[in-house]
């Protein structure tokens, strides 16, 4: 067993503390479609040239 040991209430307080400071959800398609329009962008400025 570890040194410090939690109550209930200091278990919930814990939880909560960690669902409110987690990162937001990866969103895979999101990344992919801001992946697509970033290359395009480049590709239409090499055209240009």
């Amino acid at each position: 067993m570890g040194k410090y040991q939690l109550d209930n209430k200091g278990k919930a307080a814990v939880t909560k503390y960690h669902e409110k400071n987690k990162p937001a959800q990866f969103d895979k398609k999101q990344h992919l479609e801001k992946l697509r329009t970033e290359y395009l962008k480049k590709k239409q400025k090499q055209t240009d040239k």
